[in-house]
Parts: C-alpha cells; structure tokens; sequence
C-alpha cells in the first residue's frame, strides 16, 4: 500500500506471472510481445477467471508497484535491477541466443526529470559496452534502434551490437528510455517540488545469456571454446607431468611449489589426477577453454622452469620458476587483449561498404558481415529491404550523421543516416 515502498536502489525480485490485465494495460507493449507470450490458464483442475502471461519482460509488473511505492519527488530517483529468468515463445531456438525461457539481468528506474532519465539510459548503454569490450573482449557499436525496431512501449531505444564470426549480427545488450508512456497508463505520479502532480520518466536495460553465446562464437575454434581471462572461470590450469611414481613425488612438490608463489588473485587449478594422461587433459582443458595451460615435467623441474602454453595462438614459452609470478598475470592481460584485437580485426574485415541496394544484397548474400549504407529513415523502405535480403538496419550508429550526406540505397531520397545493416540472429 502507499507509504509502504523499498529502497530506492538495490535489487529485487518481481513475481513470474504477470495478470493479463496488467501487461494489456500498454497497447504498443502488449502487441509487440503478443506473439511470444505463454499464458498460464489452468490452476490444478480450476480455470483460471483470468490468464497469467509467464512475462516476457517485466515493465508491467514493475510499473504496477512503482505506481504504489512512488509518492514524492523525495522518492525519486528509484534504481531497481532485477536477475530473472523470462519466457518468450520462440518460433526458431538457438542455444543461448534464442531460447525459450533465458536468464537476464534487467534494470527499471524512474526519475524526476526527461534528462535524468536520458542520462541513465546512455549511462547503462555505456556500462554495457564496457563491460562487453573490456571483459568479455568482444568490439561494439553503439546506436539508436530505428523506430520500427525499438522496444514495445519505448520513446527509444538504444543497443550495442556484435558481430559473430559467421557473420551475423548480434543485440548483445539494449537500454530503452520509456518516456512518460508506462507511468501515464499505470498511474506512476509523484508530487514535485512546487506541489504538483507530475507522471516519472522511466528506464529499461537489460542483458542475457546471449552474451555467453556471443563469447562462444566470437571466440571459440573448432578445439572448444576460448575464454577471455577476465571472465575465466580458471585463468590457468597446470597439468603435471610424469611416467614413473619417483618423478610423479618431484613434479608434485613442484606443484604445489609453483602454487604457493603465485598471486593470489589468479584463479589457478591444477589438474593431478593420475587417471588420465597428459594428452588428454590437455584436450579436456583447450575444449573448456582455459586462457593459459601450465606444463610441468620432470625436466621441467630440474631447469626450474615451466610451460605456459596459450589457448588462443597455442604458442609455448619456457619462463624460469623465479619469474613466473611475474609473467603469468601478464601473459594474460596479452591474452584478453589479444583476443579483442582478432575480434576487432575480424570485424573490420567484414564491414563493407554499399552505394546500391544491389551492391547491398549481394554482399548480403554473398559475404555476410556488416554493411554500412545510407539509409532515408522511412520505415517502409527499411522493411522492403528486410523482406527482399533479409538484412536488418542494427542500429544508427551515434557518428551516423558525421559521415557525409548521400542517398537512400532503395528510394533514392537524399540522407544523412549511413546505417549498420546485417542478418541477424
């Protein structure tokens, strides 16, 4: 009830099911997700008087409770994240990038102000696209969702988007400024500081386990899976090496030696089971992606020195024990960077340049990756381009007007907007 509500910050954890009554309430909301809805209308033998969507996402629901716990402008701003998990009806499913039921984190803030909530939207893309770039050495672009492609309900919507290496684009995360539409239709009204009534601006953002299906196929090889070592579960794994029971006494102390003078904030495993031979836990650990294998044999230890080998290149290095602890943190630092590098790389190579829609569709059809385009800003073009390539508009990267004026590959109308297009999962 009014005059009960939680702290303005913090996580929380909304109810699954979410009353058809609530999710209808946002005409635009409830007909972009329609199609993907899951409706609960059975409880035990009883019907229910009225259905109960699995939610897809989760404004309503939040949108209902703001509406009780916002009172002043004091109350204001609230900052609420969410880890949940949601269900969207998929047509098509693939693993981690479209699945049925996935796990996400999503953010729901309201705020006093237009510009305070603008300010936050742009402020967690940009959380976002550090955090893809930095830890999971992943390269973005950064743009606004054309008006046909943004968020059901949303004034805008804003993405970073990655490119796999098959060639299709991929959303890795989104942040959408809703405006004053969900706190008009749900009642999110507040007192502002000269006494009168006045509706929030609100935020949305949101990322998935999509984004472990983008570390997978932006970084991973036919041998396995490539982790960055920042998000590494186990940055290194030492593999002990031995063949008579007094070397395997040796290599052990070793070991457990080399343990003892790393820092302690590497996440480090050795792997000593003696079931298994060398050869294939140096397979096992490549297919877990491990960033750096650590090799140590008999004659290792009579060198004083290991084996680091990278999962990446798969290039080895012979380091001296004494300087192990100071080359371990930074061969990884080399990985993680190298691996943003290639990615970056790679894309720079498939992103291609069109001046036709023929050009544009057959390197659609043809290459695949990005392809860079002017573009009208007219929804109907961006839909006839869709239906005859299959690409999509990905974003309007924020340079987009910077980079010269020219004409709209399909209708020929004079623009500034050179957009992103790709095909996209």
């Amino acid at each position: 009830m009014r005059g009960s509500r939680p702290l303005a910050t913090g996580t929380r954890y909304f109810p699954l099911l979410v009353p058809e009554s609530l999710l209808a309430k946002e005409a635009a909301h409830v007909e972009g997700f329609a199609p993907q809805v899951a409706w609960v209308t059975q409880a035990g033998k009883d019907q229910l008087e009225e259905r109960l969507a699995i939610r897809p996402t989760s404004e309503a629901i939040i949108g209902t409770m703001y509406a009780k716990w916002i009172q002043s402008w004091r109350d204001l701003p609230v900052l609420i994240n969410q880890w949940a998990n949601v269900m969207r009806w998929e047509m098509v499913t693939r693993l981690f990038l479209r699945t049925t039921e996935f796990l996400w984190q999503e953010g729901h803030t309201a705020h006093r102000t237009e510009e305070e909530a603008q300010e936050e939207t742009l402020r967690m893309l940009e959380v976002y696209r550090d955090f893809i770039e930095t830890e999971l050495a992943i390269p973005i672009i950064k743009g606004q969702k054309t008006e046909r492609e943004k968020f059901a309900g949303a004034e805008k919507t804003y993405s970073v988007e990655a490119l796999m290496r098959d060639g299709r684009g991929l959303q890795a995360g989104t942040s959408h400024n809703l405006g004053q539409h969900f706190s008009e239709v749900f009642g999110i009204d507040f007192q502002d500081i000269d006494g009168k009534r006045r509706y929030v601006w609100q935020t949305s953002w949101g990322v998935s386990t999509r984004l472990i299906g983008a570390v997978i196929m932006v970084h991973g090889d036919d041998a396995g899976l490539i982790l960055p070592p920042n998000v590494a579960p186990i940055q290194t794994i030492i593999v002990p090496i031995w063949k008579s029971e007094a070397e395997q006494e040796v290599v052990q102390q070793a070991v457990g030696e080399v343990q003892d003078t790393l820092p302690k904030h590497l996440r480090i495993e050795a792997d000593m089971r003696a079931e298994y031979t060398p050869g294939w836990k140096f397979n096992e650990w490549e297919l877990r992606g491990v960033p750096v294998r650590m090799e140590i044999g008999p004659k290792d230890v009579q060198k004083k020195q290991v084996v680091l080998a990278r999962r990446d290149n798969r290039k080895k290095e012979f380091i001296p024990a004494e300087e192990l602890s100071a080359r371990l943190p930074a061969l990884l630092q080399e990985i993680q960077r190298d691996l943003f590098q290639r990615a970056l790389a790679f894309r720079e190579e498939n992103t291609r340049q069109a001046s036709s829609f023929e050009e544009l569709g057959s390197i659609i059809s043809e290459k695949r990756g990005y392809v860079e385009a002017f573009w009208c800003g007219d929804a109907k073009c961006e839909e006839e381009i869709q239906a005859k390539t299959g690409a999509t508009i990905r974003c309007i990267p924020f340079d987009a007007r910077e980079k010269g004026r020219s004409h709209c590959i399909l209708c020929g109308t004079e623009s500034g907007l050179k957009v992103v297009f790709a095909k996209a999962y």
